[in-house]
This record gives structure tokens, sequence and C-alpha cells, in this order.
């Protein structure tokens, strides 16, 4: 019945697709560089040609579903993912499954986002493929935990990271990568849950490790962290501090910033940080929630 509805919405927003008798490969490549330069719809109607000549097109149908979850249109958007879900390739059914994760996430509904997120993590841990099981957890522990259900983030960050200690022989640097990520993790929930003694201890442990030089490209990592904490601890000029020294590309530091300028009454500074998180045309957890608090700040 699922297939059969998004037929009938396919059927209906393609009528005048017929008529197109460009390859659909070469759709699908153009609209993907079309997505990546922020041109979500013009995107979409090359998608559509795409999927007018070759229906069952695993990459139209996932490029779709990324452009309509871009412009907010996320029932919709799914659809094009089950459709990836069902056409997907093995090798590539993972993908199809983590973006329809990371739709649910674009609305803050990380218990339909679990859903898809565990099947990506059964299949990974039944292929052997530890390192992408971890970190398929992690993602979905920050799913629950930016949807605000801290129980559940606890507990499948700490799956991720037992998970990564799974892995044989695992590198110095890929153990303190771990390590590091479970204390940041712990750090943030803390936070959240207003134990500052805790997120400070957690911090601390991040801060140790990431000295230790073993994962330089890191190190960005940790102002992100203290921002997210101090913002959350309400101490908003120590947050807008660290923030401003994070990735200033991560839609989702730039909204954590914004925010932080909000509580300051720093109305232009804060509607500048959501201008440019809107920017980002990535289809990720940081973007999912990011976007549709940028766009209902600046009412776009």
């Amino acid at each position: 019945m699922r297939r059969l509805a998004w037929l009938i919405v396919f059927l209906c927003s393609t009528a005048a697709a017929g008529a197109q008798t460009a390859d659909p490969g070469d759709l699908v490549a153009q609209a993907r560089k079309l997505t990546g330069e922020g041109k979500a719809d013009e995107a979409l109607a090359l998608y559509r040609q795409a999927l007018a000549r070759s229906p069952d097109l695993f990459d139209a149908h996932l490029g779709a579903g990324i452009a309509l979850d871009l412009l907010g249109r996320y029932r919709e958007a799914r659809l094009h993912f089950e459709g990836a879900i069902l056409d997907a390739p093995d090798a590539s059914k993972n993908q199809a499954l983590v973006n329809m994760g990371v739709s649910y996430a674009f609305e803050s509904n990380a218990k339909s986002a679990s859903i898809f997120y565990r099947q990506a993590f059964d299949r990974a841990m039944t292929a052997q493929d530890v390192r992408s099981a971890a970190e398929t957890a992690n993602a979905l522990a920050r799913v629950y935990l930016e949807s605000g259900d801290l129980d559940n983030a606890a507990k499948w960050y700490q799956t991720g990271y037992e998970t990564s200690r799974r892995q044989p022989k695992v590198p110095d640097d890929q153990a303190d990568l771990w390590d590091m990520r479970w204390a940041h993790a712990q750090a943030r929930i803390a936070a959240r849950r207003g134990n500052v003694a805790e997120a400070r201890k957690q911090m601390a442990v991040v801060k140790t490790l990431l000295d230790k030089g073993t994962n330089q490209d890191q190190q960005i990592q940790y102002p992100y962290l203290a921002g997210y904490v101090a913002l959350y601890t309400k101490d908003y000029r120590g947050a807008i501090a660290a923030l401003k020294a994070a990735d200033q590309k991560d839609p989702f530091i730039l909204v954590l910033l914004g925010q932080a300028y909000e509580k300051i009454r720093d109305t232009a500074s804060a509607r500048q940080c959501y201008t440019e998180a809107l920017k980002s045309n990535a289809h990720s957890p940081a973007n999912a929630f990011a976007r549709p608090i940028a766009r209902k700040k600046i009412g776009s």
C-alpha cells in the first residue's frame, strides 16, 4: 500500500515528464550538483525527470528525498526514501535506511528515526562491519539527544562505544578517538540534565585525550563541546566565545551560536547565524536539527 501511495504521488507530480529524453544517470549527476549549490527545487525537477524514465532508479529516489527534506517537504521525501530502500542494491541499503532516519530527524521524531537506524545497525553487525555499526549507533544517539530523549541517547552512545571496542586490534589513535567520543557524549548529556560537575568532569577527559595528539583533526570538537555545555548550563557569553572558535561551517554549531546570541538579546548576530546555517545543504543529523530551527527563526 505504501508503494502504491508513492506511485500515485509520483504519477501526479510528473505527468509532463514523459517527453524527457536525457539519460537518467546524467540527470541525477546534474541534480546532485544543483543540490550542492542550494538549488533543491531545480534538482528535484531533474530527479523527477530521471524517475519518469527509470522509476526504480535508486540514486534518483535517494536524491529526490534529500532535495525534498531540504525544502521542508518531509512526508513527500519519505515516499522517495521508501523507494530508495526498496530499490537499493545490497551495498547501498544502509545508506538508504540512514537517510530515512535523517528525514525523521528533521521533525525531531526520534522514535521513527530509530526504526531505520536500528536496521542499519543490525545489518552492519551481521556483516561484521563493527566500525560502521558503532558509528550508526552514535548517529542514532545524537538524534535521541537532540530530540530530548536523554535516556535513549545515553543508551545508544554507550552501545556505540562498546561496539567500537569489539574491533580487532584497534590502533591507539582509534581507541583514543572512541574514548573521546564517549566522554564528549557524556558531557553533553550531563549538560542537558543540568549536572554541571559531571559535564565538566567529562570535558576534562576529552581535553586530556586531545592533548595526547593522536587525533589532531578532532581538536575542533573541543570548542563545540565547551560551547554546548556552556549554553545548556546558561553561561551564554561563555557559549558564544567557545562556539565562535568551533567549526563555522557546521550548521548545528551556527544554530547553537544563534540561540546563545538570542539569550543575550543580540538579535542581529543571532539572525546572521541562522542565515549562515541555512547555507548548508547536507543531509545529516546536524543539519536535520539546525535547518528547521533556522528557517523558523528567520521566517523562511
